[in-house]
């Protein structure tokens, strides 16, 4: 007697998740772009690994923007503080706004940041390689954290050598009698570049974080949401430090 098959049957396998050690039925996206289709089940009350992606990237991009506009008062600062000055008693205009001469060193750390901020986007795009997670869902193992991994801990690295580079090159201009309050123009190099600084050891602490959650999470779509979030906070530290290196060659 031929095998037949009830419309109940067939919307199991259609709802079927694929979690659990199964594979999905129909082929859906990891979130990292691509397609308009759904991770989630069909059911309205609850959200699926996409919505719960973008709410976490929106988060995210909240924060930056509170740093944008922190970094768009300094600079707008730069732009006002070198008209000002003093009189002296000749009643001559004396501007207290004395160039200095940017350290060397900020060329290779401008190169580590951006070679950082490849490592760190090869890594995240290893974690949403989709035959990886499918291969994951099968229960093959996670090929996809150990292909990640490698790339993350490069990106810390580079990190830590980018942060090591700015104590260097605060330590050149202390050794010549450059200090914070020597005047306006060391002191706002000192504001930017530490600023910048410790948002990005902020990001190194994400970055740590990201590495254990890639290990320890269990979940791939947490897994992806934990270096997606981390990626894109380097990037735009990056694009930050770009910026701000930018201003400080050309007016300095």
């Amino acid at each position: 007697m031929p095998a037949t098959f009830t419309r109940h049957q067939v919307e199991i396998e259609k709802r079927d998740t694929g979690y659990g050690g199964k594979p999905p039925v129909d082929r859906r996206p990891t979130g990292g772009g691509g397609g308009d289709d759904n991770w989630d089940s069909h059911s309205s009350r609850h959200s699926g690994p996409r919505e719960l992606l973008i709410r976490y990237r929106l988060a995210v991009l909240s924060g930056l923007a509170g740093d944008f506009v922190f970094f768009a008062v300094l600079v707008s600062a730069f732009f006002v503080r070198p008209t000002a000055g003093h009189i002296d008693a000749g009643a001559n205009f004396i501007s207290d706004w004395h160039p200095i001469a940017i350290p060397p060193i900020l060329w290779i750390n401008t190169a580590i940041l951006l070679i950082s901020s490849l490592t760190i986007e090869v890594a995240r795009r290893q974690l949403f390689h989709e035959i990886d997670v499918m291969e994951e869902w099968l229960g093959l193992g996670r090929p996809a954290v150990k292909r990640a991994a490698p790339w993350l801990l490069a990106t810390i690295l580079l990190g830590g050598l980018f942060l090591t580079g700015q104590w260097i090159a605060w330590q050149q201009l202390a050794s010549q009698g450059l200090f914070f309050a020597t005047n306006p123009n060391s002191h706002f190099f000192y504001l930017v570049t530490g600023a910048h600084a410790f948002h990005l050891f902020l990001g190194l602490f994400a970055l740590i974080f990201a590495l254990v959650a890639i290990f320890r999470l269990k979940k791939v779509e947490l897994r992806q949401i934990a270096l997606d979030c981390t990626t894109w906070f380097w990037h735009a530290m990056t694009l930050f430090w770009i910026f701000l290196f930018v201003l400080l060659v050309c007016y300095q």
